[in-house]
């Protein structure tokens, strides 16, 4: 066995695509292959351990004429379509992947698949590919997987999770303590709740007003590991929202980051915390980001977003995007309080297509962020947007977004509202008393949503197909 830890994503529908592909009504075995993109961590931020994580990006079936005989308790095919599969994983930089069943059995590698997937583990590596990956599907929706490592060595998948409109996240090592802090919500979602969220991977991009009550709720909701990024420090005007923040801190300087780190280590929950003082597309945040089950995003830095939308889908990371926007009664309008709640993930219309991200201030922030003279010269002739009047902010309704935030990530765990899954996209109005969802399909040629093609593509160069 290896020692580099493995997680396996399954976006929702290549999963489904799966289970249609394997299904068979005589209760016979059937194959099938997947294509998997990976991200190869060299330290994730919590164990300090490398890790890899393979992302399914493409589902290929095994032609009819090329089963040779299955029951079952067994399935052979041709290696034909094998070599072919091989052929493309090495053409496009993926790994090649094996997926079987065992209908009538538990989610295990037999001794049988254990000799016939060292043979072709041999030849995947004769052929030069990058390892070969291995998925059994077994009754009550269980799925074991690994990955061989070269043609003797295998490591077993400590998470598989399923990505979509819901989170199900299978076999992660289960925190097993017996606390009393997180049993009334035991009480309401069930005994597996408060072990899976203990798992929990979660990056929060931003800690200001909505942020630093997303990472207080969270901690509060159990959730293990948290990573808070943001390159702020806090000053006057932030201490009328952001949560833990307190004056004596605008006098020393302290980072966001820092503050709130400061507050969850006082509370005793045996939250695990990692802090990045960084912009979220420094590159020094690639393993950070690549390591989350979940991502949240609370900033309103357009190039920001652009970076997150691309993360969600590359990594099949879902991304709880928000913002909000207000407009005070001055001059005889009305209020304007607009709070908005994103979920972004492969499968559902992004940031871009979904109007979220204006793309002439995104190129304004990056030259800001990299050329500052530039900047300000072009700022001084009208060329880009230039920063005005402090946008208004009050407390209550950054945390009521944030809360509502979470909730997404709760329904996305339990399906408490029903069987639908998350909302993509959430508006709230404050002034109206208003809350509810917009549809919206993605934009005609959009390269992050409109096809597959970027979909748990994993590690490519440049970062996220990126230039400049």
């Amino acid at each position: 066995m290896s020692s580099v830890a493995l997680d396996i994503t399954l976006i929702e529908s290549h999963e489904a695509a799966l289970r249609a592909l394997l299904y068979r009504e005589d209760g016979s075995e059937a194959a099938a292959y997947v294509l998997f993109g990976r991200a190869e961590i060299k330290e994730d931020p919590w164990s300090k351990q490398p890790r890899i994580r393979l992302i399914s990006h493409e589902v290929v079936p095994i032609p009819p004429d090329e089963v040779i005989s299955s029951s079952s308790v067994h399935v052979t095919w041709s290696t034909k379509g094998f070599m072919r599969l091989l052929g493309i994983a090495q053409e496009r930089d993926l790994i090649p992947a094996l997926v079987h069943t065992h209908p009538r059995a538990g989610a295990f590698f037999s001794d049988q698949d254990d000799r016939n997937e060292a043979e072709l583990a041999r030849t995947a590596f004769n052929k030069r590919s990058a390892g070969l990956a291995s998925l059994v599907f077994g009754e009550s929706e269980a799925i074991a997987g690994r990955l061989w490592t070269s043609a003797t060595t295998t490591t077993d998948a400590s998470s598989i999770s399923i990505v979509g409109s819901k989170i199900e996240i299978l076999q992660r090592q289960r925190h097993n303590e017996k606390s009393e802090v997180l049993d009334r919500q035991a009480a309401l979602f069930g005994k597996g709740f408060n072990p899976i969220v203990r798992t929990l991977r979660i990056g929060v991009i931003g800690c200001g007003g909505t942020g630093s009550a997303v990472v207080s709720l969270l901690a509060r909701l159990g959730v293990g590991y948290l990573a808070l990024i943001d390159n702020d420090t806090i000053d006057t005007t932030n201490l009328n929202r952001v949560h833990g923040s307190r004056a004596d801190d605008v006098l020393a300087k302290l980072a966001k980051v820092d503050i709130l780190a400061r507050e969850i280590e006082m509370w005793g929950l045996d939250t695990h915390v990692i802090t990045r003082k960084a912009w979220v597309g420094d590159p020094s945040l690639h393993d950070v980001l690549r390591s989350c089950d979940v991502l949240f995003g609370c900033s309103d830095d357009n190039q920001g977003r652009l970076t997150m939308n691309r993360i969600a889908h590359f990594y099949g990371i879902p991304l709880i995007d928000m913002g909000l926007r207000m407009r005070s009664a001055r001059s005889g309008a009305d209020y304007e309080m607009t709070g908005r709640l994103t979920t972004v993930r492969p499968g559902s219309p992004c940031l871009m297509c979904l109007g979220v991200i204006n793309v002439q201030r995104a190129v304004a922030e990056g030259l800001q962020r990299n050329d500052p003279a530039e900047y300000e010269r072009r700022k001084a002739e009208a060329y880009v947007d230039g920063g005005g009047d402090p946008a208004p902010a009050v407390v209550t309704f950054t945390t009521s977004i944030a809360c509502a935030a979470v909730d997404e990530l709760i329904q996305g765990l339990t399906g408490f509202r029903g069987g639908e899954g998350m909302v993509h996209n959430r508006i709230r109005r404050f002034d109206r008393v208003e809350d509810r969802s917009m549809t919206c399909k993605p934009m005609q040629g959009c390269p992050v949503c409109s096809t597959g093609a970027i979909w748990g593509r994993g590690d490519v160069n440049p970062f996220l197909g990126v230039i400049g």
